[in-house]
């Protein structure tokens, strides 16, 4: 009959088949139950006559052989109880031979050989030659693998194998291995014949279905792999050459794949180890369509998890040259399939670099011939732009980084830069943040120039656009953390030595200012700081060491960093800029070079009034301003008479009053530093106070006109603070009276109706009021001093 098409004819004939069987193995029940031997044999042959069928799919025909095998199951306890009462076992081998068709006679003769061979009536090895000789009776595909696979599940516990119950003479696991090698040989060529049966256009339909069944011929290496006799001389000398021999000649890629994932997955690592030569060997002989760099990778897998499992076995890999192996055996393979895309020879290198990171870590020369090779497969290639390749070389090089955790021992690998030069400008930057992410984690210092330069090469795709044309796919928040990344890094780079740590410092200030205007921002800062330190740790040494003749002093240094803020104008960022010119003003003067911190404060001056605009940030940089000249001990009378003019100058024109008033009264603390008593001017102090007054004044007024109501009193009562602070250091000028009128000006203020009122004004004066308490209630010299203010 022809085989119908569709699911629904298949499930019809599924139900037909199993009512069938269901119903003969209702009579053969029947007949167990009152000992009926004739009837139940008939009614059994009847039931697996079901299993003759040609109509079901590999997947619906294992339904129904499940069935049946429960089936089969009860009639074999039921042949042992006939034996037990009796019935000679070699009578029953031969009554079942009488069943009308073949493949219910060999369901039947299987079932009665494993009791056969239980009752140990005859040797263990000539019953299961006999089954296996007789079920090549059968040669439909489906129907056959079903019957020998029936064959080894009722056989697997009942093997001549050594230490086993049915143990024979002096050849007994050979006996045990023939028989599964000769059933493993035959089912493997029914599952291969299935391949060439049925039309051409129904090639992926059968594909699938044998791809169902692999399993079936899989189980049988299975069964090798537990034979407790098969040690490792017999398995390099029979077990293995057999199957290879098998998986060769078959000659069908599906079938050779699979089998030789089923050998490296069930045999011991050992075994694999000792046989490397005999398993590789066979790799070129298999079709050109296998899947080779998988099937290699899982081997080698499995044996860098076997070395890492135990340095006792490391010798063993040493002994048997693992690694040439292969190798060598990768190179052929790659050389033998011209076609191999990129992906495939790049998962197979990073394969053996695992490999061989487990098993001989120490060997770099190893890990850099590896990459040397890949470099080659992919040299004339150009950029790559297949994902999964890219993908799979990120994961081979960062697996030294995983290693050794220390970028310097890759920075020794001459061709791992060179692999960078292949990566598409997105990968190149994954795998600089890779490196970087390496850095940080290990803590890794970098210390000297040369590593530094190789470092910034590998790492170019974050420092540098390598394509001009990416504003488009610009993506902000991946950028600025990019660049954090970066940032971090450069403040790893650090080394004792002077000299050498100006050279790192001019290396990477050539790398950054190459960069791109939109890293500046990210990258000057970390290198100032970093320069800074060296100034500061220059200011330790005598004189000798740091003077001009040496490279590394601070004036040399301070040209540098000049240059490098300079750099900063073409972003623009000019607030960036003025900080930085007073971080390194006052570093300057720490290094007592006056006319050095002058040129900084000029700049910063520069480009308070040249670039910066929005008043906001002026209010910040003046106030930046202020406080860092405030600390500065190094000027000259007439030099810091300029400053602090100018300083008091931008104060009074910011735009907004209170702004003005605050920036005002901070002035005031130029004129009275702490500790420097030439730098103390109580006059000018005052001038500063009265000018905030004024301003205050003029806010108020302002606020007034504009709004119908006056403003806060806040400026009153900080200036009141200022006063206070100023009188308690002894300043002369700020005199009781001054304190006493401010304080009747606020309360006063506070009164009016025309005040709008100010939860916070009224509690910072609550506060400043309990402060003048206090100090009063302190007694002595301070309590005298406040007594007066009321």
């Amino acid at each position: 009959m022809m085989i119908p098409d569709g699911i629904e004819d298949e499930d019809k004939w599924l139900t037909a088949g199993i009512a069938g069987l269901q119903q003969n193995a209702f009579y053969m029940h029947r007949a167990l139950d009152t000992n009926n031997l004739k009837d139940a044999l008939k009614y059994s042959a009847q039931m697996l006559s079901e299993l003759r069928t040609s109509r079901l799919s590999p997947h619906k025909y294992y339904e129904l052989y499940m069935r049946a095998f429960d089936e089969l199951r009860k009639l074999e306890m039921f042949f042992r109880e006939e034996t037990k009462r009796g019935c000679s076992t070699i009578e029953l081998y031969e009554l079942v031979q009488h069943a009308g068709n073949i493949l219910p006679r060999l369901y039947l003769l299987c079932t009665v050989g494993s009791v056969y061979i239980k009752s140990k009536e005859a040797p263990a090895k000539d019953v299961l030659k006999d089954l296996v000789e007789m079920c090549r009776g059968i040669q439909h595909p489906v129907r056959g693998l079903f019957l020998r696979s029936y064959l080894s599940q009722v056989t697997k516990d009942k093997l001549p194998d050594i230490g086993s119950e049915y143990e024979g003479d002096a050849d007994t696991v050979m006996d045990a291995l023939e028989f599964v090698l000769q059933n493993f040989t035959e089912m493997n060529k029914l599952w291969v014949r299935m391949q060439h049966q049925g039309p051409a256009r129904e090639k992926d339909k059968r594909e699938k279905e044998r791809n169902e069944l692999r399993d079936l011929v899989g189980k049988n290496l299975h069964v090798l792999s537990q034979i407790e006799g098969v040690d490792l001389e017999m398995y390099r000398d029979t077990v293995l050459p057999r199957v290879l021999e098998q998986v060769v000649n078959c000659k069908d890629e599906l079938a050779q794949y699979y089998l030789m994932d089923c050998i490296i997955q069930v045999f011991p690592d050992e075994y694999h180890l000792q046989t490397l030569e005999i398993l590789l060997s066979a790799c070129p002989q298999l079709q050109p369509a296998v899947d080779i760099k998988t099937m290699l990778s899982r081997l080698m897998e499995r044996l860098s998890n076997y070395a890492a499992s135990s340095a006792e076995v490391l010798p063993e890999f040493f002994h048997v040259e693992a690694f040439a192996k292969l190798s060598n055996a990768i190179g052929q393979v790659i050389e033998a399939q011209v076609d191999m895309p990129i992906v495939g020879a790049v998962t197979l290198y990073s394969s053996l670099l695992t490999f061989s990171l487990h098993v001989h870590p120490d060997r770099l020369d190893y890990v850099d011939q590896i990459l040397g090779a890949c470099v080659g497969k992919l040299s004339g290639k150009g950029k790559l732009e297949d994902s999964k390749a890219t993908k799979q070389i990120v994961t081979l090089l960062s697996a030294p980084l995983e290693k050794y955790n220390d970028i310097e021992t890759v920075l020794k690998l001459s061709n791992y830069p060179r692999f960078m030069e292949y990566l598409d400008d997105g990968t190149n930057k994954v795998m600089a943040n890779v490196i970087i992410q390496s850095i940080l984690k290990n803590k890794t210092c970098i210390s000297t120039a040369d590593k530094v330069e190789a470092l910034f090469e590998l790492i170019k795709g974050l420092i540098k656009d390598l394509d001009e044309n990416l504003d488009d796919e610009f993506d902000e928040e991946d950028f600025n953390e990019e660049q954090s990344s970066v940032a971090r890094l450069i403040q790893m780079l650090y080394n004792d030595d002077p000299e050498e740590m100006l050279k790192i410092i001019c290396t990477v200030k050539k790398h950054i200012l190459s960069g791109g205007t939109k890293r500046l921002p990210f990258t000057v800062p970390p290198l100032i700081f970093n320069s800074l330190k060296l100034v500061r740790n220059l200011q330790g040494q005598d004189e000798s060491v740091s003077g001009d003749e040496s490279s590394a002093n601070p004036k040399k240094l301070f040209q540098l960093l000049n240059q490098t803020i300079e750099a900063l104008s073409t972003v623009p960022a000019s607030e960036l800029a003025l900080r930085l010119y007073l971080q390194c003003a006052e570093a300057a003067n720490d290094s007592d070079l006056e006319p050095v911190a002058y040129e900084f404060f000029t700049q910063a001056y520069i480009l308070y009034e040249e670039e910066i605009s929005d008043s906001k940030a002026q209010v910040t940089a003046i106030h930046l301003i202020i406080g860092t000249l405030q600390r500065m001990h190094i000027f000259g009378v007439e030099n810091r008479d300029t400053l602090t003019h100018k300083a008091t100058g931008y104060s009074a024109k910011l735009l907004k009053k209170p702004d003005q008033c605050r920036a005002v009264y901070a002035c005031s603390h130029l004129f009275w530093v702490e500790d420097h008593e030439n730098n103390k001017d109580g006059e000018r102090v005052l001038f500063c106070l009265k000018r905030a007054l004024r301003i205050a004044n003029a806010a108020q007024q302002m606020a007034n006109a504009t709004r119908g109501s006056s403003g806060s009193v806040m400026l009153f009562i900080e200036i009141l603070n200022k006063y206070l602070y100023f009188f308690e250091k002894g300043n002369s000028h700020i005199t009781l009276d001054s304190i006493q009128g401010l304080i009747e000006l606020i309360t006063t203020e506070m009164q009016s109706e025309t005040v709008t009122p100010d939860p916070a004004a009224d509690a910072f004066f609550a506060s400043t009021l309990r402060y003048i308490q206090f100090q009063k209630d302190k007694g002595g010299a301070v309590a005298e001093k406040y007594e007066p203010i009321k």
